[in-house]
């Protein structure tokens, strides 16, 4: 009996020890996956707000929690599963698939960057004020979780690309931590966005001169921050988009332009003490102008040529 004990317990250390390794390969993968799709985590990040925003205060953070779980169950029960089958039959797929949806962002962003320039048809805004507050909040959190589907499924095949070369259970399993992570980072963040002015008007409430003075502050400057969201969330769609197309291209050794942007990177690189951040910057830059071009290009075959032959 001691003997059959001790070895019992040998196995249970043997397991426990196969474990704790698992768990530190999901740890690992999960960290180098959700690393890489920070570019699009940022993105998510600064487009949500605005679906959030123009209700009233009891109903920004329940809009906000409808859209978090729209997400999770994007991420866990569409496109988890999804990227399991890709990598088990069709890991070459994976590759194609973050091209398109890196051209989707690009043409995502540009169509942004037009609306700017090109007069914007009232009739959507005329509808939205047609319909009542629960049928506005509908239909706002359906568009936020629609929106939030690709830009998850970029994060879930970035995250799968990273851990290809994990067996079956440890990618299911860092894919479902990366997701969770950023789910609950990305939406605690636009949580805490929406309610800034709140925050700013409680705090200017306070009997402190300094605490009023910054809850004030806070409160001029919540429409500058929402602004400058959009601004950033279209750069990042830009940046993300035009850097997924270049990977792809190198991935398939096609054209020169991933040498260009690689080559544009190392000189400013060169640049003394900030060399690294001049070298990320001038990738950046260079991937948000390849995504623009593409962009660009899928914005006029669907938009200006449709209209000629209409003409």
């Amino acid at each position: 009996m001691p003997s059959g004990l001790v070895a019992l317990l040998d196995d249970v250390a043997g397991i426990a020890k196969i474990a704790a390794a698992s768990i530190d390969d999901v740890g690992a993968a999960a960290g180098k996956a959700g690393t890489k799709a920070v570019g699009v985590v940022v993105d998510d990040a600064a487009v949500t707000p605005g679906y959030a925003m123009g209700f009233t205060p009891d109903r920004e953070l329940p809009i906000v929690a409808k859209i978090a779980v729209g997400s999770l169950r994007n991420k866990l029960l569409f496109l988890l599963p999804g990227a399991l089958v890709l990598s088990a039959f069709a890991p070459w797929l994976v590759t194609p698939i973050l091209m398109l949806g890196g051209a989707y962002l690009a043409f995502e962003a540009t169509e942004k960057i037009l609306e700017i320039f090109v007069h914007h048809d009232e009739a959507v805004e005329t509808e939205e004020l047609a319909l009542s507050g629960p049928e506005l909040e509908k239909e706002k959190v359906g568009g936020a979780i629609r929106t939030d589907l690709i830009l998850s499924a970029e994060i879930m095949a970035i995250a799968l690309a990273d851990v290809s070369d994990q067996s079956i259970p440890v990618q299911a399993a860092a894919l479902a931590v990366v997701g969770v992570v950023i789910t609950i980072l990305v939406y605690g963040v636009v949580g805490l966005i929406v309610k800034m002015d709140d925050i700013g008007l409680h705090m200017a409430k306070s009997p402190r001169a300094a605490t009023q003075k910054f809850g004030r502050g806070l409160v001029k400057a919540m429409p500058v921050v929402m602004s400058s969201l959009g601004y950033i969330g279209t750069a990042a769609m830009l940046w993300v988009g035009g850097g997924i197309i270049v990977h792809g291209l190198h991935h398939f050794h096609l054209t020169p332009i991933p040498g260009w942007v690689e080559g544009l990177q190392h000189w400013a690189g060169l640049v003394p003490v900030i060399g690294p951040v001049t070298g990320w910057l001038a990738m950046a830059l260079a991937s948000a102008v390849v995504g623009l071009v593409i962009g660009g290009v899928i914005a006029g075959v669907l938009h200006f040529i449709p209209r000629k032959k209409a003409h």
